[in-house]
């Protein structure tokens, strides 16, 4: 009785993860053409957002459309007049991208958009995924 009782407890903790996994929306990337999409599938993963990334349409609940990121560059002479003239301080490049959660009927769940001074996908990407866990998620 005994071991029939600790097999079924080890079975119920053991099985325990496969059902958290379970409560977790999937969420499905479409592709940028720039592959930002894959960027924001790993920030996904690394700030633990409580959503599961899979790769096609038909396995998800929810798609986050994110737009290509558009990168200003001001050329070197542009850079070294603003230099002269104004400050240095605003010569970096500066990066914008925008996403939507859409829910299956294509409605808008959440969007935001992200301009940073750098034209860093990476950090775009976990920006997206960090205020998606925050402002959606409620973490």
């Amino acid at each position: 009785m005994r071991r029939l009782l600790s097999t079924g407890l080890f079975l119920l903790c053991a099985g325990t993860p496969l059902f958290s996994q379970m409560d977790k929306p999937g969420i499905f990337i479409p592709p940028t053409g720039d592959g930002f999409d894959v960027y924001i599938a790993a920030a996904m993963v690394k700030k633990n957002v409580p959503a599961t990334v899979v790769t096609t349409p038909k396995g998800a609940r929810l798609t986050l459309k994110a737009a290509q990121v558009e990168v200003q560059r001001d050329s070197a002479k542009m850079k070294f007049a603003k230099c002269l003239l104004q400050s240095c301080a605003n010569t970096e490049d500066r990066a914008t991208t925008s996403v939507q959660l859409l829910d299956g009927s294509g409605a808008v769940l959440w969007s935001y958009a992200v301009e940073r001074d750098d034209s860093s996908k990476k950090s775009m990407a976990e920006t997206i995924a960090k205020r998606l866990k925050r402002d959606y998620f409620g973490q």
